[in-house]
Parts: C-alpha cells; sequence; structure tokens
C-alpha cells in the first residue's frame, strides 16, 4: 500500500499570508493537488491519502472531499513536524511506500503522480519526479526508510535520502508541474498563464 500525505501545514513566511488559502484560478492554492489526489485515489485501489495541516479550512476542505484529515499543531516549527504527525498517523507495515505531496504545486498533474505511484515496487527505497536535470516533490520513500524521516529535524524535508544514488527518477510532463508558489508574485504569474 502507499500512504499519499499531502502536506499542508506550512508557515508561508516568503509569502506574507496563508497561501494556501490564496485564490488561485478561482480556487484556494491548497485545492488544486487536492481534488487531483482525491480524484487519483478513487480510480487506484492501491492507495491512501491524509492530508496533514494545522489550518482548520485545510481540513475541512479534505473532510469535504472525503479525505482523512490529521491535525499537526507543531508545523509552524518546520517541515519535520509536518512529516511526523503524518506519519504518526500511519499504520505502517512491512513493503508500504509513502509519497510526500506538498500542498503549494498547483500544476502537478494526476499522469505524473500516477507514474510516481507506480515506482513503488519491491526494491525501491525511493523516487521522486524530475524533469530533465531539475529535481523536485513530490517524493516517495519505502517504509523502511520511515525511521530516518521521522529523525528529521526543524524545516528538514526528505532531500539528503532523496541524494541516495538508488533513487529512481520519475519524468513529469512538464517542467510547470515541478513549481511550487512560495510569494505572491509567483502565485500573480501562474495565475496569469
Amino acid at each position: 500500500m502507499t500512504h499519499i500525505l499531502y502536506l499542508a501545514g506550512g508557515n508561508s513566511r516568503r509569502f506574507g499570508e496563508n497561501k494556501l488559502l490564496y485564490p488561485l484560478a478561482g480556487r484556494p492554492l491548497y485545492c488544486h493537488g487536492l481534488d487531483m489526489l482525491a480524484t487519483l485515489i478513487k480510480m487506484r485501489d492501491d492507495c491512501t491519502l491524509t492530508v496533514v495541516s494545522r489550518y482548520e479550512a485545510v481540513l475541512d476542505g479534505a473532510r469535504a472531499c472525503g479525505v482523512r484529515a490529521v491535525y499537526s499543531p507543531e508545523s509552524e516549527k518546520g517541515q519535520s513536524y509536518t512529516i511526523r504527525a503524518g506519519l504518526d498517523a500511519l499504520a505502517l507495515r512491512q513493503g508500504d511506500f509513502i509519497a510526500f505531496v506538498v500542498a503549494d504545486q498547483p500544476y502537478l498533474t494526476a499522469h505524473t503522480m500516477a507514474r510516481l505511484l507506480d515506482a513503488a515496487a519491491p526494491g525501491v527505497l525511493c523516487a521522486r519526479v524530475c524533469f530533465g536535470a531539475r529535481r523536485g516533490n513530490p517524493a516517495l520513500f519505502s517504509a523502511a526508510l520511515a525511521p530516518a524521516l521521522r529523525a528529521l529535524t526543524g524545516d528538514e524535508g526528505g532531500r539528503t535520502l532523496l541524494a541516495r544514488p538508488d533513487c529512481v527518477l520519475v519524468p513529469a510532463d512538464s517542467a510547470r508541474e515541478l513549481c511550487d508558489i512560495d510569494t505572491p508574485a509567483q502565485a500573480q504569474d501562474a495565475a496569469g498563464r
């Protein structure tokens, strides 16, 4: 089983306000990825989806989509706290995988996400999406790496684990899919595309 954790608990420091609620194409930013994932898992029987956030509006939005929502009160301390809250909510078994998807990547497609999920196979420890030489999110980890993920600190994500030479690279359909929105200017640029 692959457990998708949709990480939506960040601080939005560079954005200046809660970017996850920022309207993009008529919907809050976080809804773009959430809607895509909620639709995708309905077509698969090998995945679960859990939204991890400290924002009630995001948790309510997840529940409205019929998705499990996990409150992560310490997410303001950094990404590692959101990751740990998500992992704590899972009943991982040997052979399982965890896919981490960030909520500020509105152009990630179901096609690319499905390819990442399909990378979950015996012998694979981690995988990540790329476009050409550019590496990015989302990422997939074997449950065997859960202790290392739990050991992350501060605002650290799984980047060091993904630097492994055996990390499987999964091509995205376009560079735009890897774009995340961190500033109002990036949001305005994205809205203009």
